[in-house]
Formats: structure tokens, sequence, C-alpha cells
């Protein structure tokens, strides 16, 4: 009756197909004509299951060949090259390839290998093949098998390796001993041969024994060495001559054996040789072979085989004797016993096929005769099955006290030992199957017959189940069937994998500011999933958590360890930690919100402990003087601040809000500079807190000072302009200063003469003068061009005017006819231009050079005779002027400019003179005693550019008058109605009361100088209302002077002086 069945086997690997297997089972229950059918049947269906499982196991087979007693760390092979491992697809990889030698606990292994290159070495444990393989008969291959796991689990694969052990010369040939004892007969015909003993050489092959040898054979012996059916050369000793036992019955030899190897190894024996009588007939056995079987339970004394020989001597030379050829094995010898005399072989001890299957043993029948016969018993040594299965653990992960411990997030098909059951029975005796005893998050998986790999099926929680206790169960298929079990302990080691909760999500807590350090706040808390070290909870502050905060690491109690202040931070917002001790740690964060409530604990207070305003002698009443900006880091009511002014001040009034001060009065500069009272600030807080500051309010000027220009220094300065400029590119630039602050000093230029072709335009911001456009053969030579620099002042704008003489010409070829140019040009109309036609034709470079050298030669000369005839002259005007002084008259001030009074003289005209009209502007401005960059008062010499004689007033760089003080506050861009800064500084000595018409006689010894048409005013004088920087010579004069004051300023006097000549 036949069941046919399929078994399913898949396999984790992705490149493994589906397998569909046919399972054919016989049942014999009732097939009593077909006996060992079942056996046959079982047999193949467990084959092909074991191809179908071994297939797709990931397992491979490796051979190597290796000779014994190798040295230790020689390389033997690569198994990531060998086995092709590097033509594996590139995976994804969680950790690095790994090779594992599995071996059993205990064992030495005789082999190691590099875990992250797979080589394989040797190790310091020898390689004996002669101890390896000494139950092995010697003509069979001697190998050692070891298994290599290749990790991780993405690519794993088990590997088993067999080394061939080969054999090298490592031991001498012996004889069993070291006198051999042999009689032969008188009459031994010659070339007659009795066999020796044969040596022993545990190696084998060429190794093995290769030669015997006779030493001293007296020429009576010889040496013949014969081979047997099994391999092994056994020695003969040859009778060369005749013997006669009365005349010697002893010979005495050496017999030398050799083996093959290299080098070459060799023992002697002693081979002594006695003379007996005669016997001529040989034992003769029934059976030369015999093979027969015998269980391995058979008792001791069991009988084996009954050998039979015959002799066809009579008497004692017909008593045979049996016994065992020394080439049997001393195992042989140990279980086995040999009758002398009736050749009946019995069991002397157990014997155990696992240990030796069979036995050869090579019986000699000897009849005292020199050639005993030989018969060979081959005993084979049937199984039973009396061993029970041997579990092998072999740990891949490395146990600690005989327990693995694996972490509760490995991943899956992890694998963790290599399981070995064992049979040492045979056939179905030695089948054996292994499994575990109850559901378990583990699984065997088949690799080769009779390994399997225990890994994870499951995912490990050490939460739910801390350790395990795996039985494994091993059968064999004997009948009855033998099982045995063992025990592998396995331990779940917890993991940090649930981080610290909160219990809140958000923390939120209120403090009053001032508090004291020490102060406990809230107390936050944490709970971990894990146990153990995984779920102690530290409570830690976050990077972000201000210094002011503590928090204890244990109970989690949050602590103010400084005093707050809220006006420094009105807030905290930060994070705290929960991290437990994992490894990695765990944490996580709440969000705690630190309110602090304000305690009025600060006074108002001022931006400036004392305010100096400066206002316009002019501001009209109630207008706005300044403001009072006052802070109070307090909040709510406790910032609330009123303002006041101490001491009932009826002059002026602050608004309490605001803090806009405004006057009650009228200012009058030359009768009070400045009023000084106290502002209080003063807090709504339950208690209040209050401060003060000081107010200054200065009385100012408006603006009186005019620009002064600094480039050109004088109306007799050029610059060249090349032909070739670009329009719009930048020839000259103008810079003319103010004394005046604020808008006062803002200046702006502008072209009011001259400059008749509009070649030229200024920039009134920065004047810079620029080309319109391209000159021509027409635009060469000198132009004027008048330009214009008035201030931005409130409410009058004061002006200055300067001639700039730009000179066309592509070089200066003559200087000097350039400056008597400009010269000349000062006395005509500064309309027209004046030109120099063709001053540089490239075509007449040369005549040019020559004409200029020509004119400057006779310009000299005119120019020495003028000045020659020009002193001559005034001379007389000079006396006359002297007497006449006393007719001077005094010009009132001129409505439309305040800031001069013009003094007028007039002369009879000659007939042989020009008329020409000198106008002196000069400006007395009066300085403070105070002022550390001037002394006494100060005179500024200022002449119109469109009169015969122009003087320029130089700018004074140290006298800059500085009206603010460096931490007093800037009102006057806040307020349009406020004064700028006024350009002059207030003397001591100003009488407070000189309001209108006040005469000031200048001192008697004041030289006023009038220059030349050529240089510039200048004063021998040191005296500090003289005007200095004359370098040409001058005619002097010296007038009495008196001056009017103008009547809205006492410090500054102009005064006009105009002297015909």
């Amino acid at each position: 009756m036949f069941r046919v069945g399929f078994l399913i086997i898949s396999s984790s690997s992705s490149l493994s197909p589906l397998l569909l297997v046919s399972v054919v089972r016989v049942n014999t229950t009732n097939c009593n004509k077909c006996p060992g059918m079942d056996l046959l049947s079982g047999t193949y269906i467990f084959a092909v299951l074991l191809a179908c499982v071994v297939f797709h196991s990931g397992a491979q087979e490796k051979n190597y060949t290796i000779r014994e007693e190798m040295p230790e760390n020689v390389l033997i092979g690569d198994l990531l090259k060998d086995l092709n491992l590097s033509l594996i697809p590139n995976k994804s990889l969680t950790s690095a390839m790994q090779f594992k030698l599995v071996y059993k606990t205990g064992d030495v292994p005789l082999i190691r290998i590099e875990e992250d290159t797979g080589e394989i070495f040797t190790t310091g444990a020898r390689i004996d093949r002669e101890k390896l393989c000494a139950g092995i008969p010697r003509d069979e291959q001697c190998f050692y098998e070891v298994e290599v796991a290749i990790l991780p689990d993405e690519i794993f694969r088990l590997v088993k390796i067999r080394f061939l052990i080969e054999d090298i010369n490592d031991n001498a040939p012996l004889f069993p001993a070291t006198v051999i004892n042999i009689s032969i007969p008188e009459n031994s015909a010659i070339n007659s041969k009795y066999t020796l003993p044969a040596a022993v050489d545990p190696d084998v092959g060429i190794n093995g024994v290769q030669n015997y040898e006779l030493i001293k054979g007296q020429n009576i012996f010889g040496l013949d060495i014969i081979e047997t059916p099994e391999g092994d050369k056994m020695p003969q000793l040859i009778v060369q001559k005749e013997l006669d036992r009365e005349e010697k019955d002893t010979y005495v030899m050496k017999v030398k054996v050799e083996d093959g190897g290299f080098p070459q190894r060799s023992s002697t024996a002693i081979l002594q040789v006695s003379v007996t009588d005669t016997n001529d007939n040989d034992p003769v056995f029934k059976e030369t072979e015999i093979e027969v079987s015998i269980p391995e339970n058979a008792p001791v004394g069991t009988s084996v085989t009954q050998l039979h020989a015959t002799d066809a001597d009579i008497g004692e030379n017909a008593k045979i004797h049996f016994s065992f050829s020394n080439l049997v094995s001393n195992i042989a010898r140990r279980l086995f016993h040999l009758n002398a005399t009736t050749g009946l072989i019995t069991i002397k001890e157990p014997l155990d096929r696992e240990e030796t299957p069979n036995h050869k043993l090579l019986v000699l029948a000897s009849d005292g005769g020199l050639m005993p016969a030989r018969a060979m018993v081959l005993v084979n040594v049937t199984d039973v099955n009396d061993n029970v299965p041997s579990i092998d653990i072999r740990y891949i992960v490395n146990p600690i006290n005989d327990t693995v411990v694996l972490s509760e997030n490995i991943p899956l098909n992890t694998k963790i030992a290599l399981i070995t059951v064992t049979d040492k029975d045979a056939d179905h005796n030695g089948r054996v199957t292994c499994f575990t005893d109850h559901e378990i998050p583990f699984r065997l998986r088949p690799v080769f017959s009779n390994q399997f790999l225990l890994e994870t099926a499951a995912y490990l929680d050490y939460e739910s189940t801390k350790e395990y206790a795996i039985k494994l169960l091993a059968a064999d298929a004997g009948k009855p069937p033998l099982n045995q079990s063992a025990m592998l302990f396995i331990k779940v080691k917890d993991e940090n994998d649930n981080a610290p909760v909160f219990t809140q999500s958000f923390v939120t807590v209120s403090i009053p500011e001032n508090n004291s350090p020490g102060i406990q706040l809230t107390k936050v808390s944490a709970t971990d999933a894990d146990s153990g070290p995984n779920a102690e909870i530290n409570y830690l502050l976050g990077p972000d958590a201000p210094p002011e905060f503590s928090l204890d690491r244990r109970t989690g109690m949050l602590t103010v360890v400084k005093k707050l202040d809220r006006e420094k931070e009105d807030k905290y917002l930060f994070t705290i930690l929960a991290k437990d001790n994992g490894v990695p740690p765990l944490t996580s964060n709440v969000t705690v919100f630190v309110s602090i409530i304000d305690q009025n604990d600060n006074s108002p207070v001022f931006t400036h402990n004392e305010y100096n305003f400066y206002v316009p002698e002019n501001l009209p009443r109630h207008g706005t003087v300044g403001l009072i900006t006052v802070t109070d880091p307090d909040y709510g009511d406790n910032s609330a601040v009123t303002l006041s002014i101490l001491d009932e001040n009826d002059d002026f009034t602050i608004d309490s809000q605001t803090g806009v001060i405004r006057p009650n009065i009228s200012f009058d500069r030359e009768k009070q500079e400045s009023y000084t009272f106290y502002v209080k600030a003063e807090d709504g807080g339950r208690v209040s807190r209050s401060s003060s500051a000081k107010v200054t309010i200065n009385v100012v000027d408006v603006n009186d000072n005019k620009p002064v220009f600094i480039v050109p220094p004088s109306n007799y300065s050029y610059e060249l302009v090349l032909p070739s400029t670009n329009p719009g590119t930048v020839v000259f630039q103008v810079i003319a200063v103010d004394n005046d602050t604020g808008m006062n000093a803002e200046v702006r230029y502008s072209i009011v003469g001259g400059n008749t072709r509009d070649l030229f335009a200024i920039d009134q911001e920065t004047g810079n003068v620029t080309v319109t456009e391209k000159c021509d053969v027409t635009d060469l030579g000198l132009h004027r061009v008048l330009v214009k620099a008035n201030d931005l002042g409130q409410p009058d704008s004061l002006f200055s005017v300067v001639i700039v003489n730009l000179f066309v010409n592509e070089s200066l070829t003559n200087a000097t006819l350039i400056n008597e140019l400009v010269r000349k040009s000062t006395e005509a109309p500064v309309t027209p231009n004046t030109e120099i036609a063709d001053a540089s034709s490239p075509t007449s470079d040369y005549v040019k050079i020559l004409v200029a050298v020509v004119a400057g030669t006779i310009t000299v000369v005119v120019v020495i005779f003028i000045t020659a005839v020009v002193r001559c002259r005034q001379a007389p005007h000079l006396k006359a002027a002297q007497k006449n002084k006393q007719n001077s008259e005094w010009a009132t001030p001129n409505p439309e400019n305040r800031q001069m009074i013009m003094m007028k003289k007039k002369k009879k005209k000659k007939k042989h003179s020009p008329k020409n009209l000198m106008l002196n502007f000069v400006t007395i401005e009066e300085t403070k005693a105070d002022d550390v960059d001037s002394d006494g008062n100060r005179v500024t010499l200022d002449l119109p550019i469109d009169l015969e004689e122009q003087t320029m007033g130089k700018y004074n760089w140290v006298t800059t008058p500085t009206t603010f003080k460096p931490d007093s506050p800037d009102l006057a861009r806040h307020y349009k109605s406020a004064s700028p800064q006024p350009a002059f500084q207030i003397q001591p000595e100003t009488p407070l009361n000189s309001k209108h018409h006040i005469i000031q006689e200048l001192p008697l010894d004041n030289t006023f100088v009038a220059c030349d048409s050529i240089s510039k005013c200048s004063s021998s004088s040191s005296d500090p209302y003289s005007v200095s920087d004359c370098g040409y010579p001058v005619t002097t004069f010296e007038v009495p002077v008196s001056v009017h004051t103008r009547p809205t300023d006492s410090r500054t006097s102009t005064i006009e002086i105009c002297s015909e000549i």
C-alpha cells in the first residue's frame, strides 16, 4: 500500500526557489513479501529531503590540504576569495562581514580564522596525523573537519571545511624488537628464504617502510624484500651458502630498515640466526582469507571464527602453532584472543563498532619450520542501537557562564548557536532528528545532515519574558529509539527602548521679583517603562536654561538660586530634560514658563542727570524749549511717571505726561543768559518712588557768520584745464566753511558771474566744478568764474564770493605769463572772459615759447616801472589822509546787512590819476576770556572781490565755537523753532546792557593795511585785531576808528572803511 504526499520546503533566501518534493511513503503493514522495502524507501526519502534541506540552507563545503606538524600562523586559505564571497550582490548590511569559527566548548582548535578577512591560519596546537587518524586504516585519507559561520544574517552561510592532513616523514621505521632471533635448519638449500619480522612505520606512502638492508652478512646470508597484497614490504633472509650446524650454529648480523621520506629515517636491529635441524614441510591453511561479521554487543568469549591448518610432517614437526603476525594492530590484539593450539579466535574484550568497525587479523601457522602459513581474517563489527544521540552546542553568540545573553532589539533570524547532533550508531540507528519541546521565539533550521542553526523566529521583548530555558531533544531512528536532551539558557538583555515621559506637557509657574535665593518653584516628574538602570531617571536643565535656576537631578525639584529682577528679565522660557541611564541614554523634555511678578523697586530714571537746552532769544512765549525723557523699568502703575517742577518756578511749565518744557516769559539774552531749575519725576506705585534732574536753559543768538573760502586760497590762484577733458569731469573743487552750526553751517555753491559761455558748472553741495561740454579751440584761454557760497541760516542767509580762474590749455608753458594774465584780469570786469587766442597750437610750440619769453621779460620790466610810479604817487596821498582823519564820517548800519557799519572817505580827484574806489570790510569778532583757542579780541578782514583790491578771509580752525556740552542732548533737531547753534563765543566782559548803538573805540595803535593791486593785505603788528599773512610790500596808513555796535548783537561789529587813493 502506497501513500503519496507532498512536502513543501521553502528557504528564507530570496535566491532559493520554492521546492515541491513528492514524497512516497511505503506502508509495509500488509507487505510481507517485500522485506527491506521499508528500509530502502525510508532511506530514499531521507536522502531526498536531506539534499533539499542542504540545498536551501545556505550551507557549503570547502576542502583544503595541509601537512601535519605545520608551525603556527601559516596561511592555509582565504574563504573570502575561495568562496567567491566578494561576488555577493551589494546589500545593505547591518554590520561588516564576519567569519566565526564554530567549535565545541573545551576543544582546542587546530586552526584559527580571521573574523574580518576570512583568512585561515594554523594555531599552536600540534597537527599529528598519526594521532588524529589512529583508528582508520593506513590506506585511507585523514581528514579534520570544522564549521565556519559567515555573518551577518543578511548573508549568513555555514561552511564545513575539511582539511586533508598530508603525512610527513616524522616517524622512523622500527622493528618489533631490537634483537631478532631466527632458526634455520642446516639442510636449507642455497637461495632458501626465511621471513624476518617486518618493521612498522606510522607514516604512510613514501614515508613508510621502503627498504631493508643486511649488514655484515658474511657472504653467507643475503636479504630479499617482498611486497604483500596489502602493500607492506616484508624482509626475507636468503641462504647463499650451505650451512653446517656442527661447524657453526649461530650467526649474528644487523638488519637496517629505511623509509622513503625526506629527510630519510632508518633504524637497525640485531639479527641472530641459529642453525637447527630440518623440517621440510610447512603448514597449510584450509582458508587463507576469511570474512566474518559479529554484532558489537556480542559478549566476551564469543567465537569469532575457527582456523584450520594442516602439516604433512609427523611428530614434533607436525605440531602447528597459531599466532598473530606482528602486523596486527594493538587494538585487535586487545579485543581478540587466538588459541595458539586450536586456532579458535574469540572475543577477548567488548567490541565497539563506533571505535573500530572492522579488524584485520593476520594469523600465522608455524610448525617450527622457517616458512609459517598465513591466513587473513577480516572481522566486521555490525551495529546495534547502543548509543544515545549526542547534542553538541557550538555558540555563535559567545555565552557568559553557559548562558547566552541576547538584546531585546536584535533582528529576526539572528543566529545563536550551531547545534550538532550525532549518533555513533550506523544506518537507522544513527539517523537523528532534533527539535525543541515547546513554543518559543526560536527555531532550529537544518544546514547539514546532522547540524541545525538555532535562530530567532520572533522579536524578543524583555518586558514580557526575561529569560528562556530551551530544551533541545535529539532522537535516533533505532528500535526502540534512543533520545538525548540538552538545555540551552538564554537571557534577554533589557535595552533602553523607552524614553522617559513627563506627567505634564507644559509647566507654568509665577514668582515675585526680589525673591530670596533657594526658593523652590515646582517639582517635575517623569516615568520610564524600562527596568534597571534604563529606568533610572535624572533630571537636567536644558541648554537654554538660565543660570538663575537649578534642578535636583534625583527629585526634579526646580529651585531659584539667584535674586530675580523683572526689569532685567520679565519671563523665562526653558526646557527641563529627563534622561535615563541607558546606553545610549534616551531623553525627553518639558517646557517650563516662569513669569516674574513686578515689584516697585525702581525709581524713575532721567535720560540725563543734567539737561542743557539752548533756545534763541527770539523764541516766543509758550514755545517749546525741550523735552525731558524719563523711564521707569517697573511695570504697570509702578512705571507710570508724573513730572513736575520743584520750588514753584513760574517762569516755565512742564507737561506732567509728555515732559515738554515751555516758557512763560520772553527771553532776552542780554538780560539773562541762562535759567536753572529742578524737575521731579514720581511713579505711581503703592509706595511711590521719585528722582530729580537739573535743567539749564541757555539763551543763544541767531545766524551771524558767513561762509569763508578755503579753496581757492585767493583770487589770484588758477587751475589748468586740459582741452581734452570730457564733459562731466571734475576740474576743480571750491571749499568754503562756516563757523556756525546746524543749518547755519550748511553751505551751498552757485556761479553768479563770469562763465559767459556756460562752459563750467558747479555742484551746489560739494562745490565740484565740472566741464559741461567738450572744449574747442575758441575755448582756450583764461576763464574767470564768479562763485557764490551762501549758508542756509535762518532767518537771514549770509554769503561770500570768490573768483575761480580756470586756464584751458594743453600745458603750462609760461607760468609767469599766466600769473600776469590773472593779475591783470582782476582789473577788468568779471563778466567778459579773457582769452589767449591760440595759446598752445600744436603747430607753433617753438614760436609760442619764444613769444612767451619775450612777453614775460617785457611784463617784468613794466611791472617794476609801474610799482615805482605808484609808490611815488601814494606818499602825498597818505599824508593828506592823516591830516583829514577828523573828517571821517560814520554811516549808520545798513538794514539789509546788520553786520557792517560803512565808513566812507571822499577825496578830490586828480587829473592824472585813475578814480579807483577801495572798499575794505573789517569784521571785528570778540571772544570769551575762557576760550582756550584765542586771547582777546579777533578781527577778520573781508573784502568783496569785485573791487580793485581783494582780500580773502582766512578760516580759523582752532576757534570753532562749541555751544553744547559733550553729554548734553541736542534738541535743536527735534524742534524747528529752536535756534541753530551760534558761531561765536560770548565774552565775559561784554556789557549786558549794551543793546542799542553803543560806540566802542578801537585801540589807537590798530593798523589797517591797504595792499597794492597784486599783494594781499597784511600787518606788521602783533595786535590781535590786525590781519596777517601778506607776503608782498605794503603801503600802510593809520586812522582812528570807532565802532558802532549793531543793535541786536553786542559781540560782533563790522566796520566798512572807504578810502579813495
